[in-house]
């Protein structure tokens, strides 16, 4: 015992040599043969002869017990000569997670670099006496090297034109894959002098496009990409990469600087095009609004060394970054599709074959909170798209004036890609060999890890927020620099002519060959082959003259839906639901099978099922709408022993179209612009979003009135996506409420959008089936009920199922007196006809008559006429449970007015105006609904 006392003591392993003990682990890791006997033999027990690696935490604990023993045999280092060896291992360490804290990243030198001490060997303890010793360098490079070699070595890795942030992912396979990839290139990147050439023309490209134009349009708002220009031979090679790699298609999402240029140089088209939108002479579709040239968007495809790239540059708004989530949701329903055809068995089998690509801008990125909400999506089971590239075009100055201090609080602009751990390269914008370097690495990391990556071009902005802009008077320091600047084309031109793989005057010829391409007006980018999946497009093109009035056939036959319904609400025999859970199913058997009338819920998974049987996926997604948020639809339930879910829908037959009922993570604005892109890629599907409640969609108002009613009018994009918005005055408050009608009304305008408020189980039934069996695609918005959900007189017939339609205003259905007889009539929309059938009846009043208006928009004149006509001698008024200024009163007295019979008026009864939505006390609720009640059927107080 004394014996192993005494070796303890002297061992020269203690605690403090643990990072070079790890560091020995890594390199065995990637070269087992390259480490000594003893450590092999002792590594292969702590991975137990397995082929992967064992969880870190055990691994740290053996090197920590490790510590406390004595030394190994062979194992006889001095103690001076193992604390250098650490030192070294821990500057390699320093430089590999700091070192892009001091790399050379910005083209203008705006300012100093930093001085970071880890990259440092003096403060690590070696000594300029160490430069020329040698030590083993771990993981870096195979064998031993001279100090002064090592850190020349990671000074190229690290500290030149590339500058890595990935110390911060936890999975050691991720950080083991991008050291490997970034210490290799330390040694060159390998180009070839055509290479060299053909990057330098994707910079004359970039660089001569911007001056052409500015020359030519003078004083026109382009939001030129100059300084910048790094973009497109980015772009450029990534996409090539991509297509190596086996992407069939790509999804570009970017705002408005540069797009004019990704346009020309990467998209191909055609500048004879956007010079005709300069100058005014380009014509819209037939009615349609359009939008400015540099909203626009565009398809195509390129070659490669792969084959056939499809490219779709989707339409942006100036809100910058909301577009991301709509690319996303594109890009799953892409990858579905494909998964559908190939009977793939998930998306991320073929996650790389659509892939989208964002470009970001400096300040919005740090700045906008879609930004988080889209990310948090990435790696979600419901919205994964097998990794995204995400790049910035950071040109440090933001977007008008600002100062970076003024533009966020963290150390970057990328600084939330930590949040979902994704690796980040800062890459100097006048590099295009760094970027090209960089563009590879980033296909290659989506492809083998599936998840983001991000690429930061850090630049500068030649000009000013637009081109009428004078930046100097905000940032005069920043442009004395950046006027003294040469343009990127011309730094690598001159490098180029330095190297001796251009000729001095070549630069000249390229930029006068790329001048004359452009007025010749024909594209100017890489050809482009036909598009390698034209069968989306074809589907669309049944959509291309919609007519959102025409009849569409929605009834299902009564005997399959009772099969249907035997199936989806049956669950399997070794399945335990909860048991309100079953109990509900099995009346739900019931009703399918006519026994009982139909519910909500039961009425909406019918419809879902008849769809799929017919060949069309459905995808319902919200925050928890698999059980329904007024639990109601219990679309997926849970088995109570094992906790597993079970969706029906998703089971009906064997080849069926998807059926996915998703639980989305607690966003909006993400999550509806997912829906949206996703609606835009997948025509002949139903594709839903649902509000937990109705009034949480003002958080995703950018999406609505930018994309989803207005796409149609501005860009000629169609969708199909429904909104199931929860809306109902029950006395929850102001908050639980209005789902904002009035909003969504006064959006409404050339046919753009249905919305419909229906009151039965029937209506929505035929209506969310009409939203995929018609001839139209058009957003449907959908005021939902609450309380309807398990009203006692909200129930209908399987056969209102079995025949019949959606019908868009619903007349009188109780035994009235004689029509002439009438003396009121109440027209109304949504949960308030409950409350007026049910009082009417209350106080036996057969002289009134209830109207349902359950299509707000296109408002159904015609059909609300017809209705009014039948009581000639009735006072007509219209009754909402909102206040006066909201809800549908002051949109649809206009489109009321022409319905009225002659010399017949129209009054309102309500609520009075209010600065709020609802009543925030349960007692003033109740007093104001009676007593708009009692106004709507014209009683007294007392009754």
């Amino acid at each position: 015992m004394a014996n192993y006392q005494n070796q303890k003591a002297s061992s020269q392993l203690s605690g403090g040599n643990a990072a070079y003990i790890e560091a020995l682990y890594e390199q065995y890791l990637d070269a087992p043969e390259s480490v000594s006997p003893q450590w092999r033999s002792y590594f292969d027990d702590i991975r137990g002869g397995q082929g992967g690696e064992k969880p870190r935490l055990p691994v740290q604990e053996r090197f920590e017990a490790l510590a406390q023993l004595p030394p190994l045999a062979g194992d006889g280092a001095d103690s001076e000569a193992i604390r250098k060896q650490v030192a070294v291992l821990a500057l390699i360490s320093g430089y590999r997670a700091r070192g892009h804290q001091v790399a050379d990243l910005c083209p203008i030198h705006l300012r100093d670099r930093r001085e970071v001490p880890d990259v440092d060997y003096r403060w690590h303890g070696l000594t300029d006496a160490d430069l020329d010793s040698s030590f083993n360098t771990g993981t870096l490079f195979t064998g031993d090297m001279k100090l002064r070699d090592i850190i020349a070595y990671l000074e190229k890795a690290y500290k030149h034109h590339i500058g890595a942030e990935f110390s911060h992912i936890h999975n050691t396979d991720e950080r083991r894959w991008l050291q490997r990839r970034l210490e290799q290139a330390a040694q060159g990147y390998g180009f070839s002098a055509a290479r060299k050439k053909e990057l330098l023309n994707t910079l004359v490209a970039a660089d001569g496009l911007e001056k052409y134009l500015h020359k030519r349009f003078v004083g026109q708002k382009r939001f030129s990409l100059e300084g910048g220009d790094g973009l497109i031979p980015l772009l450029d090679n990534v996409i090539q990469r991509l297509g190596k790699n086996g992407s069939k298609e790509v999804g570009i999402a970017m705002a408005h600087r540069g797009r004019l240029n990704v346009l020309i140089n990467i998209l191909g088209k055609r500048p004879e095009d956007l010079f005709n939108e300069f100058e005014g002479k380009y014509t819209p579709m037939e009615g349609r609004s359009g939008d400015v040239k540099y909203h626009m968007g565009f398809s195509s495809s390129v070659d490669t060394e792969g084959g056939a790239v499809g490219l779709s540059l989707a339409y942006n708004p100036s809100h910058l970054e909301f577009v991301n989530p709509v690319v996303q949701g594109s890009m799953r329903a892409r990858l579905e599709r494909v998964q559908q055809a190939q009977h793939a068995e998930s998306v991320y089998s073929i996650s790389n074959y659509a892939v989208p690509i964002q470009i970001h801008g400096d300040a919005a990125f740090a700045g906008q909170g879609i930004i988080m909400e889209t990310l948090q999506l990435s790696q979600v089971r419901g919205y994964r798209v097998g990794g995204s590239l995400h790049i910035i075009v950071n040109n440090q100055i933001g977007f008008t004036t600002s100062n970076p201090l003024d533009t966020r609080s963290a150390m970057y602009c990328s600084d939330a890609a930590k949040l979902i751990q994704s690796p980040v390269l800062h890459v100097n914008g006048d590099d295009p060999e760094a970027l090209a370097f960089a563009a590879e690495l980033a296909a290659d990391y989506l492809r083998e890890f599936q998840k983001d990556i991000f690429i930061d071009i850090v630049c500068y902005r030649r000009l000013g927020h637009n081109e009428a802009d004078e930046p100097a008077a905000t940032q005069p320091m920043m442009y004395q620099k950046i006027r003294k600047h040469a343009v990127p084309a011309q730094v690598y031109a001159e490098r180029l002519v330095a190297e001796g793989v251009i000729a001095a005057g070549d630069y000249e010829k390229l930029q006068d060959d790329y001048r004359q391409r452009l007025e010749a007006g024909d594209s100017v980018s890489r050809p482009q082959p036909p598009r390698p999946n034209a069968r989306l497009e074809n589907e669309w093109k049944a959509f291309s003259k919609p007519d959102i009035h025409a009849p569409v056939e929605t009834a299902y036959p009564a005997k399959d839906l009772t099969r249907l319904g035997a199936k989806i609400f049956t669950p399997p025999a070794d399945f335990t639901p909860h048991p309100i859970v079953e109990k509900m199913l099995a009346t739900r058997v019931e009703m399918s099978a006519g026994k009982q009338p139909l519910d909500w819920g039961t009425a909406e998974n019918l419809a879902y099922a008849s769809l799929l049987e017919q060949g069309h996926p459905v995808r319902v997604s919200g925050e928890d709408c698999g059980r329904g948020t007024f639990s109601h639809r219990h679309a997926v339930i849970h088995d109570q022993k094992t906790g597993d879910s079970y969706t029906a829908l998703a089971h009906l037959y064997d080849g069926q179209p998807s059926a996915r009922i998703i639980d989305s993570i607690l966003s909006e604005a993400a999550v509806l612009g997912f829906e949206y892109g996703y609606s835009t890629a997948e025509p002949l599907g139903l594709t839903i979003w649902e509000a937990q409640f109705g009034d949480f969609a003002n958080g995703a108002q950018v999406l609505i009135d930018q994309f989803i009613t207005s796409g149609e009018t501005k860009w000629g994009r169609y969708s199909g996506l429904t909104m199931l918005l929860p809306h109902g005055y029950e006395g929850q408050g102001p908050e639980h409420s209005s789902a904002r009608l009035e909003r969504y009304l006064q959006l409404c305008a050339e046919d753009n959008v249905r919305v419909c408020v229906p009151t039965t189980p029937a209506q929505i039934f035929h209506l969310l089936r009409s939203q995929v069996l018609g001839t139209f695609r058009k957003p449907l918005i959908v005021m939902s009920p609450k309380s309807l959900l398990r009203h006692k007189l909200a129930v209908s017939d399987l056969q209102e199922l079995a025949g019949g339609a959606f019908r868009p205003v619903i007349g009188e259905i109780d035994e009235l007196l004689p029509d002439a007889q009438i003396r009121r009539v109440v027209l109304c929309s949504g949960k308030v006809y409950y409350d007026l059938l049910q009082k009417r009846r209350d106080e036996n009043r057969r002289d009134i008559a209830i109207i349902r208006v359950e299509q707000l928009y296109p408002f159904p004149q015609k059909a609300v006429a017809a209705e009014l006509a039948r009581y000639p001698n009735a006072d007509i008024v219209w009754c909402q449970e909102e206040p006066r200024n909201q809800g549908a009163w002051r949109q649809i007295y206009e489109a009321l007015a022409p319905a009225l019979p002659a010399g017949k008026a129209l009054h309102y009864t309500g609520r009075v105006a209010s600065a709020s939505t609802a009543a925030g006390y349960l007692k003033l609720h109740n007093a104001e609904q009676a007593a708009l009640v009692r106004d709507a059927l014209g009683l007294t107080e007392n009754q």
